[in-house]
């Protein structure tokens, strides 16, 4: 097939510290190649792809040093692009949300989006209720709750590349938190629970420019003077297989409803078990006593924490490979094309699926 992967600007493909869109779609991209298909990413400049990128920026708008720039301009002129060249694709997969909406509504069948965010806010139904046609992804089947009633093709699971993670077999007695410094990601529960059990907890997260007030309020006076709390930063994915592999076990304290969750995964990858509480796709990823546990409380999750370390950390990998890997992630997309319509041959197909 002629794919044409659009990606969300804000990042690079694949992001050099933070970012789990791009990193995604990087991921996928690669493994549609692998896969046979011919795949163009429209992406900003400094992407690294094996696909044909066509760079619609010069670089990720996160990290570009410009004061005053526009996210909305951006990504017009890069959906102006793709309709340029709609009629060389089979199938226009974007991961944009639902901003080309307006732009593709008379070939809305010959695309996808995946919707990678939280869905219950206020306005959304009605612009999913406003363009029917556009066949949309979920990257969780909880994610989809808000809007129930929405034009759902499928729902696939988020996968990664597998030869970036490196395989620990055994840690070296940490706790381990990654990500975003904000109140849903719950950074205090995972310095009480680390409190509790008196280990070293390791931070490695962004502190994005709205989130400052609740990192200097609340989560600095929990980490400062307390050496078992070291608070890293953002780090990229050259330093996660040591960071992640060498933790006891992820915390994943979330309490918003968590569309999917990629830190999990990226865990999972170097073997590590998650401990992770009861919210949005916790209970779709984590298998309950193999992978991680899935917990309601502080006092589960530091019950669970203790119980983590007898898990066999070569399963988990091994569980990421069948579930999660970027392959495996790729082909289920595959399949989604293919019955919406996109060309695949026989001879492809039997491959894909062997």
């Amino acid at each position: 097939m002629r794919i044409a992967q659009v990606s969300p600007l804000y990042e690079a493909v694949p992001p050099r510290f933070y970012g789990g869109t791009e990193r995604v779609v990087s991921h996928l991209t690669d493994a549609l190649v692998e896969l046979g298909h011919e795949v163009t990413l429209f992406a900003s400049g400094e992407a690294r792809t094996r696909a044909k990128l066509v760079a619609v920026r010069d670089q990720a708008i996160r990290l570009d040093p410009a004061q005053l720039k526009s996210d909305l301009a951006a990504h017009m002129s890069m959906l102006s692009e793709v309709r340029r060249r709609a009629d060389d694709f089979d199938v226009i997969h974007f991961h944009t949300d639902m901003v080309h909406f307006p732009f593709f509504s008379d070939m809305a069948g010959k695309t996808i989006t995946t919707l990678h965010g939280r869905l219950d806010l206020k306005d959304l139904q009605g612009v999913y209720d406003r363009w029917p046609q556009y066949p949309l992804v979920s990257i969780s089947d909880d994610q989809r709750r808000p809007l129930a009633s929405t034009s759902w093709a499928g729902t696939v699971h988020h996968g990664m590349t597998t030869d970036i993670y490196e395989f620990h077999g055994k840690s070296e007695g940490y706790l381990a938190f990654l990500g975003r410094i904000s109140p849903e990601k719950r950074p205090d529960r995972a310095i009480a629970i680390a409190k509790r059990l008196g280990k070293t907890l390791k931070i490695a997260a962004k502190v994005d420019a709205a989130d400052q007030r609740y990192f200097h309020d609340k989560i600095e006076p929990l980490i400062v003077g307390d050496p078992l709390i070291q608070f890293i930063g953002e780090i990229g994915d050259e330093e996660k297989s040591a960071f992640l592999g060498g933790a006891d076990a992820l915390l994943f304290p979330i309490d918003w409803p968590e569309p999917f969750g990629l830190v999990m995964i990226e865990a999972m990858a170097c073997g590590t078990p998650v401990v992770a509480y009861a919210c949005g796709s916790v209970p779709e990823v984590i298998e309950d006593g193999v992978t991680g546990f899935i917990v309601r409380n502080e006092n589960e999750a530091v019950d669970a924490v203790r119980r983590a370390v007898s898990l066999d950390r070569s399963l988990i990998r091994q569980r990421f490979e069948l579930k999660y890997s970027a392959i495996a992630m790729a082909r289920r997309y595959i399949d989604l094309y293919a019955r919406l319509g996109a060309p695949l041959s026989q001879d492809f197909a039997f491959a894909a699926n062997a």
